[in-house]
């Protein structure tokens, strides 16, 4: 039995909440905050399944454009996404930025969900789901589903669409090492620490030595117990959201953007080297935001080669941020455009380069 990770994307107040809970009974906005004023926050999980052997993690992120640093967090690790975009707006400015970080992230996969269907006419609907299509272009393998979460009509379409789409996805890339980034930690009588975070490469079972990466250090402990949405596993492999309780790590120890991991060997740096592929918006000496896996970091544009079909990018980073070579990283600016603030990003090719080779 394969597991999956679902991510939804889309504009603020689209209805990715709504959906989700319409889809798994889970309502994923847990804050007060978030009840009172109607918007998610934080990242919302939710199981969902669908059948047939199909089950899956749904992370449902905030569609602010405040909040996109919690959606790109969300996003890591996702490989289907639930595209949704409300049938009286259609693709919105969070839309068009959303879809930019999935694109950099490598995701290519999507069900295309027009929302509140209720709410407008056919036509109307149409137009919305043809707006979306239009932006996804022929990079996405993608279908669209008209439904409304309010009313219910359409969800059972939807699940045949997130069935046929989960089928029709690509085996999982291998990874010999478990990797995490955290998300989420707290603590647990009796228990100690727990991180969560979408397990993206390798198998974690109870005992395992694990290490935590953070910007200093490597901290060695274990997986004292195992959690998938609540329920205690003795073996998970990924991809999977993932909760994962830590032996001899204080809850100080760790923060939000660590890597939990097996690899002894990954560890923090302060410059990468990115394949930046097409078109960017980054030039030497410009100030951006780097996002990597769960982790964020203000950074700057130390060089810019040009190669054939894009350019290899200089990174410096602020903070020490475990990375490897193929990582992905998404690097925005201080100044929205048609992708909102995304300026560009890519692929890891060195993630310790000499630095001498800047320039």
């Amino acid at each position: 039995m394969r597991h999956f990770v679902i991510g939804t994307a889309g504009h603020v107040d689209h209805g990715k909440t709504t959906l989700v809970r319409a889809l798994t009974g889970v309502d994923t906005d847990r804050l007060p905050e978030e009840k009172a004023r109607g918007i998610s926050i934080e990242l919302g999980f939710a199981p969902l399944d669908l059948g047939g052997g199909l089950h899956a993690s749904i992370v449902d992120v905030p569609g602010h454009r405040r909040l996109v640093r919690t959606m790109i967090a969300g996003a890591a690790g996702i490989e289907l996404v639930m595209l949704v975009v409300a049938a009286d707006e259609g693709v919105m400015p969070q839309t068009r930025e959303h879809v930019a970080v999935c694109e950099l992230l490598g995701i290519e996969h999507a069900v295309i969900v027009v929302n509140k269907a209720d709410a407008v006419d056919a036509e109307l609907a149409q137009l919305a789901g043809e707006d979306a299509r239009g932006l996804l272009g022929g990079r996405w393998h993608a279908s669209v589903v008209t439904c409304s979460a309010k009313t219910g009509e359409g969800i059972d379409r939807l699940k045949e669409a997130l069935r046929g789409a989960l089928r029709a996805l690509p085996p999982a890339p291998s990874r010999h090492h478990a990797r995490l980034g955290v998300d989420r930690l707290f603590s647990v009588r009796g228990a100690g620490t727990v991180v969560t975070g979408t397990l993206v490469g390798g198998a974690v079972g109870v005992g395992d030595t694990l290490y935590v990466i953070g910007g200093r250090e490597s901290r060695p402990t274990a997986a004292r117990g195992l959690h998938v949405h609540d329920a205690a596993v003795q073996r998970v492999e990924a991809p999977t959201r993932l909760a994962i309780n830590l032996a001899g790590v204080a809850l100080d120890e760790v923060h939000r953007g660590d890597v939990v991991t097996g690899d002894p060997h990954l560890r923090p740096t302060r410059a990468v080297d990115l394949l930046v592929r097409g078109k960017h918006g980054l030039k030497r000496g410009a100030a951006i935001t780097a996002y990597a896996g769960t982790a964020s970091t203000a950074a700057r544009v130390d060089a810019v080669q040009v190669v054939d079909g894009g350019a290899v990018v200089r990174v410096r980073l602020s903070r020490s941020t475990p990375l490897t070579g193929g990582d992905r990283v998404v690097l925005r600016g201080g100044v929205g455009g048609p992708s909102g603030a995304v300026v560009g990003g890519g692929i890891v090719v060195d993630a310790h380069p000499d630095r001498r080779a800047s320039g």
